[in-house]
């Protein structure tokens, strides 16, 4: 399963989504290496230098790793499988506060199959610094009785609807999985104050590998907002 843009279809139901501007593609016979990010986080440059810091560290090893991976199947005469490493930064969106980013990722290191992954980071213009979405709330555990009523009811839906042809729910994903375990998407759809959450449930999160990743995009509530944090809760709005 080669990675398509993991969280486009939400980033684009969050109402933001645009093509990159800063992109490298390396393709060798040891590697195919991918890494881009968006022209907005291109434009503030401290955040630039992060995600270049990243870029190139992440090139170094692929290079390394698939290098010392021909090594070894030629010593055990065993087929080598180029290795395959691809990230891919979003905007979710912009608002005067925050400039928020979703990333989906893929990695092939000669398994049975490539693994897809997802992730997030909020750029906090106020204070110039890069945020975990999840530390804008007071705590995980406070987010997570706010949203998992209807998180969870949408999500079983969602499972219900993806296995009916094979009729089994009853398996080791039946539960509802912690917020810890997914990646949190702050969005908006008016570009001012946040209104939406994202919630993504990678491959063996919410289901199985062949399940693909669980996507589901949740309105700001009073409830949410009451578990943000102070300082940021002027940057939230009920949609």
């Amino acid at each position: 399963m080669r990675v398509a843009v993991a969280a486009m279809a939400m980033v684009m139901a969050m109402g933001a989504g645009a093509a990159n501007a800063s992109a490298e593609t390396v393709k060798t016979a040891d590697y195919t290496f991918n890494y881009s990010y968006p022209a907005e986080a291109a434009a503030i440059p401290r955040l630039r230098a992060l995600l270049e810091t990243e870029r190139k560290a992440m090139g170094v090893r692929t290079a390394r790793d698939a290098a010392a991976a021909r090594r070894d199947a030629a010593g055990m005469a065993f087929p080598f499988h180029p290795y395959d490493q691809d990230k891919t930064w979003q905007l979710v969106t912009n608002t005067p506060r925050f400039l928020s980013l979703s990333y989906a990722a893929y990695s092939f290191t000669g398994g049975a199959h490539g693994n897809p992954s997802s992730g997030a980071l909020v750029w906090d213009k106020a204070r110039g610094v890069r945020l975990d979405p999840k530390t804008v709330f007071t705590s995980t555990a406070a987010l997570q009785r706010a949203v998992a009523p209807t998180y969870c009811a949408r999500l079983k839906a969602e499972r219900a609807r993806r296995l009916a042809p094979y009729k089994d729910t009853g398996d080791l994903f039946s539960k509802c999985p912690p917020l810890t375990d997914l990646t949190l998407l702050l969005g908006s759809t008016d570009r001012q104050r946040v209104n939406r959450i994202g919630l993504i449930a990678d491959p063996y999160v919410a289901g199985s590998y062949a399940e693909g990743q669980y996507e589901v995009t949740l309105p700001v509530t009073r409830a949410i907002i009451a578990t943000v944090k102070p300082e940021y809760r002027p940057a939230f709005a009920v949609e």
